[in-house]
């Protein structure tokens, strides 16, 4: 049989076969043509159905192939895997996605932590662990509010330095006022610098407020665009490797009422503010429906190690390792900020001892407060800030200094009082013994801070003794009061002492309804 013959008599099988394929090709040109049209017209998922859809009507209608058609086969499936991926994405793209930093190994187990600045004086973070506290969140620094100026916390490395060595995991928090993107993004990279030196493990956090004060910058900000410089402050927080945690209270994240709440909560932790009035260690459920991860459930706790008021939350996650140092380079050590706790108003003028004033290394009469020198009526000294807390900064002599405000004046003309005999030798029929006279009072009184009780109403006398010393939190008896002086007389779990007028005030019992 010849060659020719026998390629007539095969001519119809093999058109067929060329025909299909070309009829294939064909169809399949169409469909994907169809598909990018739809993709770049805006509707992804319809081009994927499209091809899903079509290729199932082709795989139905084409009739069986040898294996020369094989080849064919392959491609079309190789094709329909590839395509399958944009739909894949798109899902995930359409699912909340909590941004958490690479390698971070979370848990479910509830864990137990404070919030502090430099506002919690120096505390002792030995005593805080033992406690049981597994967590601090520490106030790395802020934007002031009409400035724009990026201040840090002056204990920030002191309190991320200390909290790191006693084994309690660190948290970071900073107060924006950022008004624009730059703004918000050179906020996150000064953070990201401050805390690069030290083990950040659990998120770090935006937080703003006062931002409807008629000083704030942000003032003109709607909620929409306060929204979307936080998510420019988290997302980069994320991309320079940390997790990130949005922080506000609870009437401002209800029904997006302050914030766009549910477009920040499909991809950042969110931080509940919001005090139900139950003491720490109560802790009850938080009345509020929406996603939260961490709950600040009061700002009146009491914490060993902490004079002063303070922050407790309950955090719905833990960690399974310490997170390591951005920067392997150990930070230098630094000490405690002396003046932590304390706002000192800045002042220029001279001033003398009423008295004798003592001098000390830091604003306290606590066991770490150190009297220096005593600074007596007539010796002049520059005092340079007055605080709230009843402290003033001196120099004298080039050194910095701290004494009792009450027991300074700038009026150099005032002469000392004759000396008080002591107890001991006081032949007078002044009341128990002691010549200061008190006016009679019957008060309940509260430390600021915290105040020594002595056994008689003096701080430079050699027989005045520190016999107690009154928390805030505690409320005891004021029973007479010098007010030129600055001394009250006070009953302290049933003995009479005495202690400075301006470490104290009257606290007024609340009325039950």
């Amino acid at each position: 049989m010849r060659q020719d013959d026998f390629y007539l008599d095969d001519r119809p099988s093999k058109f067929k076969y060329i025909l299909l394929i070309a009829v294939t090709v064909f169809l399949l040109i169409a469909i994907f043509a169809g598909a990018y049209f739809l993709m770049f017209s805006g509707d992804e998922q319809d081009a994927y159905e499209s091809i899903s859809t079509s290729s199932d009507v082709l795989t139905e209608t084409m009739p069986a192939v040898d294996e020369d058609m094989q080849s064919s086969e392959n491609i079309f499936e190789i094709t329909h895997q590839v395509t399958s991926e944009p739909s894949e994405v798109q899902t995930l793209q359409e699912e909340p996605q909590i941004l958490i930093a690479d390698g971070a190994v979370e848990n479910s187990k509830i864990t137990l932590g404070i919030d502090v600045s430099r506002y919690q004086g120096n505390i002792d973070w030995a005593k805080v662990a033992a406690e049981g506290i597994d967590f601090a969140m520490i106030r790395v620094g802020y934007r002031t509010m009409e400035s724009g100026e990026i201040v840090e916390d002056s204990s920030a490395k002191y309190n991320m330095q200390e909290a790191a060595a006693n084994g309690i995991h660190v948290g970071v928090y900073f107060f924006s006022t950022a008004i624009n993107e730059e703004e918000a993004i050179e906020e996150a990279q000064w953070v990201a610098d401050s805390i690069a030196q030290y083990p950040i493990t659990y998120p770090v956090v935006y937080d703003c407020e006062n931002y409807e004060n008629p000083k704030s910058r942000q003032l003109h900000l709607t909620k929409e665009e306060r929204t979307e410089l936080a998510k420019v402050f988290l997302n980069t927080i994320y991309e320079l490797g940390y997790t990130p945690m949005f922080y506000a209270s609870r009437n401002e994240l209800l029904n997006d009422s302050k914030w766009v709440t549910s477009e920040l909560e499909k991809n950042y932790k969110i931080w509940l503010s919001w005090y139900p009035g139950l003491p720490y260690p109560q802790i009850p459920e938080a009345d509020y429906s929406r996603t939260h991860d961490m709950w600040q459930y009061t700002n009146n706790g009491t914490v060993a190690g902490i004079h002063s008021p303070i922050d407790i939350n309950v955090a719905y996650f833990g960690y399974e390792t310490v997170a390591a140092p951005k920067d392997s380079t150990p930070p230098e050590r630094v000490a405690a900020d002396v003046e932590a706790g304390h706002t000192f108003t800045e002042v220029d003028e001279t001033v003398t001892a009423k008295d004798a004033t003592n001098l000390r290394n830091i604003p306290s009469q606590g066991n770490d407060s150190q009297i220096m020198l005593t600074l007596q009526n007539g010796q002049t000294a520059t005092r340079t800030g007055i605080s709230s807390s009843g402290w003033s900064r001196v120099i004298y002599n080039g050194e910095t200094y701290y004494a009792v405000s009450s027991l300074l004046t700038t009026d150099l003309t005032v002469k000392a009082p004759e000396p008080v005999p002591r107890p001991e030798e006081n032949t007078s029929n002044s009341e128990d013994g002691i010549q200061t006279e008190f006016i009679a009072c019957d008060e309940t009184v509260m430390a600021k801070i915290e105040v020594n009780l002595r056994n008689i109403p003096s701080v430079t006398s050699e027989n005045s003794t520190v016999v107690a010393t009154a928390h805030y939190g505690e409320t005891f008896r004021r029973v007479g009061i010098n007010e030129e002086l600055g001394w009250s007389k006070v009953e302290y779990n049933g003995q009479t002492l005495y202690c400075v007028s301006s470490y104290i005030y009257v606290y007024e019992v609340p009325v039950e309804e």
